[in-house]
């Protein structure tokens, strides 16, 4: 029976306002789900599956755009579909040459990052100096607070042909040194890009593993170096491929440091794309570079979590057998 039911005085003095909570009452026993336990979460899966869903219409009409060639007599893309611009990706070794310049900054940037974020995540904390870890975790999320462009530009300024860096080679009687617009200098800028983000998802990895596990293995004959590659890096990981496929992925679709610390000579696929878009509007090829980038990208991915495990993905794995046995 509603409440407003149970408590109203008597059916004469039933004034208007007890029948309107009665009436709102009624309303949200209907609406109210049956079983709130299955409604509930799919109410909270709801944001992430709408974003998937325009993720991949996005794919879908890139996918269709990508099958119009620019027509050059009237610069609209033709009617007729046709795989005229993956040809186009074919025929142009220049293509082939900006895709295999970013898969091979993946794979370099994704391994001199882990290799660097590793250890900084470790010291971070396993450290017992509240100092010491106030100080790391100040200089992990600083750079959070400069955009992407403002630090390319930065190291343009202390490594430019009159920066800092140069100026104190001269200023000791050298020859200035070619520092900026080099593969190698966007392979570092990426690399410190990239650093904040690896130790973010290393770092509950390595939080998870108990420091008595380490004792453990001390106290069993293992040395710190001996445990810590027999126990500590297998136990991190998932933090290490979850770092390892999210750094991949953004080195792979950079834009703006290959662009501005590369000065135009070391092109990305992104740049590329950016151009076919923007500079000699043929939609059709750019959109063909990116539907190959994206899987490129996604098929490197999916070898690497089928190799290694989905790491904190949390897929992949066995399920336990009858009896609680693995």
């Amino acid at each position: 029976m509603p409440v407003a039911t149970m408590l109203r005085p008597s059916k004469r003095a039933y004034p208007l306002s007890w029948r309107l909570l009665d009436a709102a009452e009624a309303a949200v026993g209907l609406i109210r789900p049956k079983r709130p336990e299955l409604v509930v979460p799919a109410l909270f899966l709801a944001p992430a599956i709408l974003l998937v869903a325009v993720l991949v219409w996005g794919l879908v009409d890139m996918a269709s755009d990508s099958l119009h060639v620019l027509d050059t007599a009237t610069f609209l893309p033709a009617e007729a579909m046709s795989f005229g611009n993956y040809t186009q990706l074919i025929d142009r070794p220049i293509y082939a040459t900006v895709i295999w310049r970013s898969l091979l900054a993946g794979v370099i940037v994704t391994a001199a990052t882990l290799l660097l974020a590793f250890p900084y995540a470790y010291v971070m904390v396993r450290t017992p100096s509240p100092v010491i870890r106030r100080v790391l975790l100040i200089s992990l999320f600083l750079p959070f607070f400069i955009g992407q462009v403002v630090r390319a530009y930065g190291w343009l300024i202390i490594l430019g042909a009159k920066g800092i860096v140069n100026g104190a080679i001269t200023g000791l009687g050298f020859e200035p040194l070619k520092l900026i617009y080099t593969y190698e200098t966007i392979l570092f800028g990426l690399v410190q890009y990239m650093l904040p983000f690896a130790v973010l998802l290393i770092a509950p990895a390595i939080t998870a593993i108990g420091e008595e596990v380490e004792m453990a293995a001390s106290s069993l004959g293992a040395n710190w170096w001996r445990g810590f590659a027999t126990v500590v890096l297998p136990m991190a990981r998932p933090g290490l491929i979850a770092a390892g496929v999210v750094v991949f992925t953004l080195t792979l679709t950079d834009f703006a440091i290959p662009n501005i610390l590369g000065g135009g000579t070391n092109d990305f696929a992104a740049n590329a794309i950016y151009d076919a878009f923007f500079r000699i509007s043929d939609s059709g090829l750019g959109a063909a570079l990116a539907i190959v980038l994206t899987f490129l990208g996604s098929t490197i991915v999916g070898i690497i979590l089928a190799i290694a495990g989905a790491g904190t993905l949390g897929m992949g794995g066995r399920a336990p057998a009858k009896g609680g046995e693995a």
